[in-house]
């Protein structure tokens, strides 16, 4: 609690924090009395007692106050996700008042919830809220038990089989693209011809699906994510086969169920349990396998973690990194002529 200042009249006053605003402007209640001692006190009741029987928000609320606060600065990806949370998880804490929410409420609405969502993402549910709440003021301190994680295993089909099974098909460029150079599928919708120059391909934009809804942002999903790459000939040959008329159109046209749908009766009738990002992790694993350093199978997948972080984009194109591309361009090559 702060301390008591004296004020021109004469009284004491003390301020106490109770929240913040849409805005993100501290919310303060003031105490007044003719002596230090009295306001102090005031103030003190006002904390064990009267501070939890205010009655402004639901956590519901708050959320929704937090998303309209952080509309423009998070991508809308983020804004989108948290939407699916606001009305999704952990409901029965939607309807309470934020300064009511504990352990036990919070535990309560994880068991409810613990049958039909994964821990990850109750665990981000419950995060969110922290999170939310802390920016009203309430600072919560839980301790409560997540569901046990559930292992997923998956047997992918091999690379070979993967590039076998989409080429010459509509969505190769966009699955060899994944496979290949390890782009999201918004990283790959987000293209536009401008972005290669010669056998250099920037990632510089996405496009996303939020809803029945195409969004296109100029920027990544991550500061990393941002990043060139010299990309072989063969892709080169499939963008340029792509009709447009100017830089600015989009080399992978299709629509983003188009891609995924077309992948999945593929993949369902060679009999492979296969999604469009798994094309990443098969990626991931090429260049394990490959013996490629961690340093630039991250910066070639756009990953973020600290050291890709603070290493930008001059080290890019180092000599050793272009033995890196020509070490997995070959890979990929050999699959194409032996296919």
């Amino acid at each position: 609690m702060a301390k008591a200042k004296k004020l021109p009249s004469g009284n004491w006053r003390v301020q106490v924090f109770i929240g913040k605003d849409a805005n993100g402007k501290n919310i303060m209640k003031s105490f007044c009395a003719p002596t230090r001692k009295e306001a102090e006190k005031l103030a003190a009741e006002f904390e064990l007692t009267g501070k939890k029987n205010l009655k402004r928000f639901t956590v519901g609320q708050a959320l929704d106050g937090y998303m309209d606060l952080k509309r423009n600065v998070l991508s809308p990806s983020t804004i989108h996700g948290y939407g699916i949370i606001r009305r999704n998880r952990l409901q029965s804490l939607m309807t309470m008042d934020i300064h009511e929410v504990d352990s036990f409420a919070m535990q309560k609405a994880i068991n409810e919830d613990a049958t039909k969502l994964s821990s990850k993402s109750i665990n981000e549910a419950k995060n969110l809220i922290v999170t939310a709440l802390k920016l009203y003021g309430v600072k919560l301190e839980l301790n409560v038990t997540l569901p046990p994680k559930k292992p997923k295993i998956k047997n992918l089909p091999t690379p070979q089989q993967v590039i076998q099974m989409v080429r010459g098909t509509d969505i190769e460029l966009p699955c060899l693209l994944a496979i290949w150079l390890s782009l999201r599928i918004s990283e790959v919708r987000g293209l536009q011809f401008g972005d290669l120059k010669g056998n250099v391909l920037t990632i510089q934009r996405s496009k996303l699906r939020l809803g029945s809804d195409d969004v296109v942002r100029e920027v990544n999903k991550t500061y990393s994510s941002t990043r060139q790459l010299v990309i072989p000939e063969y892709l080169i040959r499939l963008i340029q086969a792509v009709p447009h008329q100017s830089e600015t159109d989009f080399i992978v046209p299709q629509h983003y169920q188009t891609i995924t749908k077309h992948l999945k009766k593929l993949a369902d009738e060679k009999g492979y349990e296969l999604t469009y990002h798994d094309l990443r992790h098969l990626n991931a694993s090429v260049m394990l396998a490959l013996g490629i350093p961690d340093k630039y199978a991250m910066e070639r997948g756009g990953w973020s973690t600290p050291n890709t972080l603070k290493n930008v984009y001059q080290h890019t194109f180092t000599e050793e990194r272009h033995l890196v591309d020509e070490k997995i361009d070959g890979f990929f090559n050999d699959i194409l002529r032996n296919s």
